[in-house]
């Protein structure tokens, strides 16, 4: 199809074969073949050269097209290669984030050494404002907003307990599982709005008709549960972010009951890059190494979306 164009385009088969750096012979033999197998003559040989006949048009046309289509294939190829290359950067909150990162990061950095992977720990609010000013490309985000122009995908569920100090102290010991309306009559340290927990729980508490008691607002999760062990308050967290230390006797949790607080986790882009070949991966990889962790009980209380994600999962 090549040789018949350049013979098309240059009117001659001598020309064209000096134009292809090949024997003129060679060039007509491999022409006539093509007319064969298409049974019509493509080229009407004349006294100066060659003319296209009337399905010769036509072919050429076609071949045309091919020949774009197989140098946008060679484009494509490259520009392929290129995306798997550079940089990438990742949103995570900060429990979510200590425990998928270092395998993430692990996992990433053996499929792509050449790639450079930035990650950035935030609340899941400020995480959506990163990913609509492109200052990151993938986010991790827990109850994720709809927000116009990004792309969510809901990974797995974590319970949501409420965390006190350890039993056995100057207060009288709570039950093993709190209603809604029993957390008007407990003191609360929690994150300011607009941090997701703060959120799910104001507006549990709106539903229900009570009114919170916050005795503090803390934003870091690390203050929070030592003021909570040091007997201050309690708190609303998932129970993977204190498991280690309510098997310490270092705190208490609780499950929120009547009805559960279940807080959702899910991988969020950009519209306009969830096709990017890197964004793509990133995701897969944040995806596979969630339910690795679910499924070997390194994340505690969290349970990978399915037909059965409706259950509430085991601690």
């Amino acid at each position: 199809m090549r040789y018949f164009a350049a013979v098309a385009r240059a009117g001659s088969f001598s020309r064209a074969a000096e134009d292809l750096r090949i024997a003129q012979p060679a060039l007509s033999r491999r022409v006539r073949e093509l007319e064969d197998e298409l049974g019509k003559p493509l080229l009407v040989r004349h006294g100066r050269g060659v003319r296209l006949s009337a399905t010769g048009a036509v072919i050429l046309q076609r071949a045309e097209e091919i020949d774009h289509l197989v140098a946008q294939l060679r484009i494509d190829a490259d520009d392929g290669a290129e995306a798997m290359r550079g940089s990438i950067s990742l949103g995570v909150p900060p429990v979510a984030g200590l425990l998928m990162v270092p395998a993430v990061v692990a996992r990433f950095a053996a499929a792509r050494p050449d790639v450079a992977l930035h990650v950035r720990e935030g609340i899941s609010s400020l995480i959506h404002e990163w990913l609509g000013e492109q200052r990151i490309d993938v986010g991790v985000v827990y109850n994720p907003l709809p927000v116009e122009g990004t792309h969510v995908v809901p990974v797995l569920r974590e319970r949501m307990v409420l965390v006190g100090p350890p039993d056995g102290g100057d207060a009288a010991p709570l039950p093993l599982e709190i209603r809604i309306r029993d957390l008007a009559d407990l003191p609360l340290i929690m994150p300011s709005l607009p941090h997701n927990n703060r959120r799910v729980l104001e507006q549990a508490a709106a539903q229900h008709g009570i009114r919170l008691r916050i005795r503090s607002e803390v934003d870091s999760v690390a203050l929070t549960k030592a003021l909570v062990g040091a007997g201050r308050g309690y708190t609303m967290l998932t129970y993977a972010s204190v498991h280690d230390a309510v098997m310490r006797g270092e705190l208490t949790a609780r499950r929120l009951d009547r009805p559960p607080i279940v807080a959702t986790l899910a991988i969020a882009m950009r519209k306009d890059r969830r096709t990017a070949p890197l964004a793509r991966e990133l995701s897969a990889t944040l995806t596979s190494v969630m339910a690795e962790l679910v499924a070997s009980g390194g994340w505690r209380g969290a349970r990978v979306l399915s037909a059965s994600a409706e259950a509430p999962p085991d601690w």
